[in-house]
């Protein structure tokens, strides 16, 4: 017996071996926009014109938000965080669930 490496036709670091498949993702079409395009666009909407018209209200609303049960600068911190929050969320998402195949 000889203590001979086997010997590989490929030098490429993993040692021949193919990639691993993963069968569940293809490239997303370019020519479709269905509804998870819609429902981010309702999300990019509600975050560039529905959240900014509340930090504006804000100051008219102050018993609406001591009912709440927060503090006027707690509102400011939080309510920008909102649409943050849901942006990320529905675009990595919409981002996955459209590479997935039906």
């Amino acid at each position: 017996m000889t203590d001979e490496p086997a010997e590989t036709t490929d030098d490429s670091p993993g040692g021949g071996r193919e990639p691993p498949e993963y069968p569940s993702y293809r490239p997303p079409d370019q020519d479709s926009f269905d509804w998870r395009g819609w429902l981010l666009v309702g999300v990019v909407v509600f975050s560039f014109l529905v959240v900014p018209a509340a930090v504006l209200y804000l100051p008219y609303a102050q018993d609406l938000i001591a009912r709440v049960g927060i503090s006027w600068r707690q509102a400011y911190l939080t309510l920008p965080m909102i649409p943050a929050i849901l942006l990320g969320a529905v675009s990595i998402w919409a981002a996955v669930s459209s590479r997935k195949e039906n």
